[in-house]
């Protein structure tokens, strides 16, 4: 199930956050109250049926929106429920979200060694815009994608 995040998610977000190469510092935390866009993927659905356990957060999308762009800032999965098709889902219902709210255009930056990653980008239609050198902190440059909404 995919849903807004609210502020009592923010300690199981955190370490989920934890898997993300590079999160950003202090974005999640003012982010889940606004006004950037953060929704979760909960364990409702899983195949464990354990009933406690569906409202839990096992990933999330931060979008930072722009006017007629947004940006997506950070997206993480927790590694057992990767394959799922979460990331998918919650790029989906942010793109739907962002329509919403008069945005045309998402863009995304993108280590170049993150192959899984790239090739769900490229299979929902972002295109190389660009690179950026020495864009993180290992001096590693990022590969910019975008696409239309």
């Amino acid at each position: 199930m995919i849903r807004d995040a609210r502020p009592d998610d923010l300690p199981r977000l955190r370490r989920v956050r934890e898997w993300l190469p590079e999160p950003t510092p202090q974005l999640l935390e003012y982010a889940v109250d606004g006004p950037p866009l953060v929704l979760v993927s909960t364990a409702a659905g899983d195949a464990s049926g354990n009933a406690s356990a569906a409202d839990v957060p096992v990933g999330y999308v931060l979008v930072v929106p722009g006017g007629e762009a947004a940006y997506v800032a950070e997206l993480a999965v927790e590694p057992a429920h990767r394959r799922e098709g979460r990331a998918r889902r919650l790029l989906a219902t942010a793109f739907d979200s962002l329509r919403d709210r008069g945005c045309s255009r998402v863009t995304l930056a993108v280590r170049p060694d993150a192959g899984p990653a790239r090739a769900l980008y490229d299979s929902l239609g972002f295109v190389e815009r660009g690179r950026e050198a020495d864009y993180y902190a290992d001096g590693t440059d990022a590969i910019l994608l975008g696409r239309d909404l």
